[in-house]
């Protein structure tokens, strides 16, 4: 399913990101990931995956730092040669809120953190890319698809990000570099707890999120970590450019 080298999965320390790591090892990738301050988890994950009988590492990584980025990528390349596979699957806690609700400091720290996050991380990881090909696999938002209210910090950066994955699927395809994403509804996993915890997520507003979906249920990180395994792997050669809708049936 992959070439020799090591998978990346930027914030891989996180509830979905830890799901994604597994299942990319499970299908025989060496897999390196990032966390930003949760060193503990990822030095557990690690040591989960090197038993699986791949090799992993875990890297503190800000994406806002461009040098960063930089020295990461090259780290990668030293150590296992080829980038086969990047996956973006950061996520800050961001809080829920209407839009005339967000001071214009908070709108620049999450597009700085997310979209020019994303940038630069990009801007490091294609040089690496091209020399062999390889897949971009973004963790997106169904609310790009139906309006999530008090969710704009989160699903408007996406937006930015989702037009760049066009732009690199459109003009690093003759490099053999594919990018899609998944466009995600409530996932079980990760912040989707903490949210739950602060209180953002009621018993009423859990219970509407359910009956709006067509299945009926939330989504679970082994769903979404399945999903990417495919986009990233050879199974998915052939497909770039999209965005593949995970939400329960929440959009239609």
């Amino acid at each position: 399913m992959f070439p020799k080298g090591v998978a990346l999965v930027v914030g891989g320390s996180g509830g979905v990101g830890n799901a994604i790591c597994l299942a990319l090892a499970e299908a025989g990738s060496n897999v390196a990931l990032t966390y930003h301050t949760n060193q503990d988890a990822a030095l557990a994950l690690v040591d989960e995956l090197r038993a699986m009988g791949v090799k992993a590492d875990c890297f503190q990584y800000d994406a806002r730092d461009s040098t960063a980025a930089e020295k990461l990528f090259n780290h990668l390349a030293d150590q296992y040669q080829n980038l086969h596979t990047l996956v973006n699957a950061a996520g800050a806690n961001i809080p829920m809120r209407f839009i005339n609700e967000i001071t214009p400091q908070q709108w620049a720290e999450v597009i700085e953190s997310d979209l020019n996050g994303f940038f630069n991380t990009i801007s490091a990881a294609l040089p690496h890319l091209r020399q062999g090909g390889g897949s971009i696999v973004q963790l997106s938002s169904i609310g790009l698809q139906r309006w999530p209210k008090r969710d704009v910090l989160s699903v408007a950066p996406k937006a930015g990000i989702e037009a760049l994955l066009t732009g690199i699927a459109s003009e690093e395809g003759r490099y053999g570099i594919r990018a899609n994403s998944v466009q995600l509804g409530v996932i079980d996993a990760g912040i989707f707890h903490r949210l739950k915890e602060s209180g953002d997520f009621d018993d009423r507003w859990l219970e509407a999120a359910i009956n709006n979906t067509a299945l009926k249920r939330f989504g679970t990180a082994d769903d979404v970590a399945n999903t990417v395994v495919f986009l990233a792997s050879d199974k998915a050669a052939y497909i770039t450019g999209q965005s593949i809708k995970m939400d329960g049936g929440y959009s239609l």
